[in-house]
């Protein structure tokens, strides 16, 4: 009896997988050919706008999946873009976004935190997948270059 039931579940999803009518699953990680599309669409924008950056676009665990440090960055602009990310990632929120948090007394401090524009989370079906930032211009033009790199891959910061 207990072998039919099993068999009555089974057989239908087998179907569907053998078909290519398998549920549908949430993306659980963030692909090096998205961070390298992401990637190329933020260097473009920073190009087009004569901004010198580093880029960085990292997994969940805040490991680099791809970087870029473009002629005429400085050597400091890495160490920033990667506070950028792990704020991002610790603040599950935009880096501009948890300073304002911050300062309005909303979230807690995270160690060596960035509160500044530029580095964004990346969710990809609900879940955060990695982060993207970008440092050597303005806040607000790290953030400008990081966005094009989200546009890229359908992602909305």
């Amino acid at each position: 009896m207990r072998s039919r039931t099993l068999a009555k579940i089974t057989l239908p999803l087998l179907g569907f997988v053998v078909l290519g009518f398998a549920p549908a699953v949430a993306q659980q990680s963030l692909t090096y050919e998205q961070a390298r599309t992401a990637m190329d669409a933020a260097e473009r924008d920073a190009r087009s706008n004569q901004w010198n950056l580093t880029i960085v676009i990292a997994d969940a665990q805040g490991v680099p999946i791809y970087v870029r440090r473009m002629d005429g960055a400085s050597s400091r602009t890495f160490d920033v873009a990667m506070r950028k990310v792990r704020t991002a990632l610790a603040a599950g929120m935009a880096t501009g976004d948890y300073g304002q948090a911050l300062a309005a007394g909303r979230v807690e401090e995270i160690p060596d935190g960035v509160t500044f524009e530029g580095g964004y989370p990346i969710r990809l079906g609900g879940n955060m997948v990695g982060a993207m930032s970008a440092s050597g211009a303005s806040g607000a033009q790290d953030a400008q270059v990081v966005r094009a790199g989200m546009a890229a891959i359908g992602v909305e910061p």
